[in-house]
């Protein structure tokens, strides 16, 4: 495209692109967008070394014009979008690309499989975080995915509520809280439960977590208390009947004074297993499978589409869309705002459609607009990424991450309480183009 595009000279021309969902997965009220930290640092080494032209040329994919082009790639445009960690419904503009056409589209496969990922996981923990009803959680599933996805999907659960993972990695780059347990093949390599046990007390203290279904569970709760006395620090369960297993451990645990011993469960959980376990005696989950891959979503259907360009010499601002049978979408520059009522509710979703003259939605405006007490109010979601070319660094590193996951508990703790349901519905909040 922009090989073709440079040669009727239209690659130059300022363009609009937006990301955006048309709907949600199905169970789906609302979801979480995430990854736009990770963007902003992809962004900055964005380019076409020696070794990338070489091959481009060898292999004729462009011509020796747009190599040249390509060789002096560098963004230079801007980026305005929700913020990472905001809950997000269909047609809410979640980043808007503006630069020529060339510089723009060239970013689309970066910005999707990035936004479509990160999104996916962030949209089905924060649905594992509301049925977990104030349990922590812990992302346990980089054998599940990518080696690098597993680092991605560590920071998208963390972003949306879970307390900590089992991916180090994701600890050292983005600081997301780490933790671990042992598995059942330390247990099998020692003679005897007893054995294992004794190891893993003598090394990590009787705070750790000692894993008890390897045989009998009964027998592995009673030699854990005896192992490592009544301050165990707890136990997990990674098979059998959970709920009705569950309250026998914890009977157990009671009746050999380790009142304080935790329980944490795992064995291929899911947002619905999780909320069966509401009324059982669970201190703490393990997610794994179902959270990497988006709890049968790996995607989040976004996608990245010119919806605005300027006319020639610099004229006015034109939008564009498709109207292709099930794929309408809607032109021109755009930028979102929730409505909240009076309790502190959200209540719709405003895209307000701009008509401006340099392509840009208006993105400097971060506050609530929280009006006076009882009345409803406007709260701005667009903001400032990327500034010709300079990445605001706000949203970037473990920092960013943390201010992410802030935002992402207040954004969900506005939702009405409907949202949170499992089963199939509408978006909790309907979007109102204005």
């Amino acid at each position: 495209m922009i090989d073709a595009a440079l040669h009727s000279g239209r690659g130059l021309r300022p363009c609009v692109f937006e990301v955006f969902a048309r709907r949600l997965p199905a169970g789906r009220r609302f979801g979480v967008v995430a990854g736009q930290g990770r963007l902003l640092d992809a962004l900055a080494d964005f380019r076409f070394d020696e070794d990338d032209l070489a091959w481009l040329a060898r292999e004729r994919v462009v011509s020796e014009t747009t190599l040249e082009w390509l060789a002096d790639y560098r963004f230079a445009g801007s980026i305005t979008g929700y913020r990472e960690g905001e809950v997000y419904v269909p047609g809410s503009p979640l980043l808007t690309v503006t630069g020529t056409f060339a510089e723009a589209v060239v970013l689309e496969t970066l910005v999707l499989s990035t936004l479509n990922y990160d999104s996916a996981v962030a949209s089905a923990a924060a649905r594992m975080v509301a049925a977990s009803d104030g349990r922590p959680l812990a992302e346990m599933g980089s054998r599940r995915t990518s080696e690098a996805s597993a680092v991605a999907a560590a920071r998208a659960a963390h972003i949306a509520g879970f307390d900590a993972s089992s991916n180090l990695e994701a600890g050292r780059r983005w600081g997301v809280p780490t933790m671990g347990t042992a598995a059942h093949s330390f247990t099998l390599l020692h003679d005897s439960e007893e054995d294992a046990f004794r190891a893993q007390v003598e090394t990590l203290g009787t705070g750790t977590t000692l894993l008890i279904d390897t045989f009998d569970v009964e027998r592995g709760v009673e030699t854990a208390v005896r192992v490592a006395g009544r301050e165990l620090g707890a136990v997990r369960l990674d098979s059998g009947d959970l709920p009705s297993l569950v309250r026998e451990v914890r009977a157990q645990l009671d009746s050999l004074g380790a009142t304080g011993t935790r329980i944490t469960v795992t064995s291929d959980l899911t947002e619905h297993t999780i909320a069966g376990l509401r009324g059982a005696p669970v201190d703490s989950f393990g997610v794994g499978t179902s959270v990497v891959t988006g709890s049968g979503a790996p995607a989040a259907g976004l996608v990245y589409k010119l919806v605005a360009h300027q006319a020639p010499e610099g004229g006015d601002w034109q939008p564009v869309a498709k109207t292709s049978p099930g794929k309408v979408s809607r032109g021109g520059t755009k930028r979102g705002e929730r409505l909240i009522d009076g309790r502190g509710r959200a209540v719709a979703e405003h895209v307000i459609i701009d008509d401006t003259r340099d392509g840009r939605p208006d993105g400097g405006a971060t506050g609530s607009g929280v009006g006076s007490e009882g009345e409803p109010s406007i709260r701005s979601l667009t903001v400032p990424l990327v500034t010709d070319g300079e990445a605001d660094a706000r949203w970037m590193g473990p920092e960013g991450v943390q201010l992410a996951r802030a935002h992402c508990a207040a954004a969900v703790a506005e939702l009405p309480a409907e949202a949170m349901r499992l089963g199939d519905g509408d978006p909790a909040l309907p979007t109102v183009y204005k």
